[in-house]
């Protein structure tokens, strides 16, 4: 029953910080669209790690300015959410959706030939000539 309340308190937290993360005014983070992918928060609710990931890819300003803004992100939390504890918030970059575009790339690459035998008329005279020889003995 605990992994379910966990669960429960991820979601609630990823949803919440995709708004509050629309909300932050630091030109580094508002120039990037940044998508939050989702959140784990410790078993004592003391430290959330937040997932993001941004169109234009992996940005080193734009982690500066999430990690100058999680003060504010973590006081709006509080505002939004009945939790006895506030975690302290860590911005993560999360590569999955360019490591998964990779991945299609390369399986797109790939020129896969299906290789089923088909009837033709040489596998018909084979069969023909099995039974011509097996008379014949």
């Amino acid at each position: 029953m605990a992994k379910y309340r966990q669960d429960r308190i991820n979601d609630s937290v990823a949803k919440e910080m995709a708004q509050i993360v629309r909300e932050i005014k630091d030109p580094r983070v508002s120039s990037s669209l940044i998508t939050v992918t989702g959140a784990e928060v410790s078993q004592d609710l003391k430290y959330a790690k937040i997932f993001y990931s941004a169109i234009t890819g992996r940005d080193p300003e734009c982690d500066k300015g999430l990690a100058s803004a999680a003060g504010f992100a973590r006081g709006q939390l509080a505002k939004r959410l009945n939790m006895r504890i506030t975690p302290e918030i860590k911005f993560v970059y999360d590569g999955s959706l360019e490591h998964g575009m990779k991945i299609a790339s390369i399986l797109n690459g790939l020129d896969i030939k299906d290789e089923a035998p088909e009837e033709t008329e040489d596998a018909e005279e084979t069969e023909e000539t099995k039974e011509t020889e097996a008379g014949e003995i």
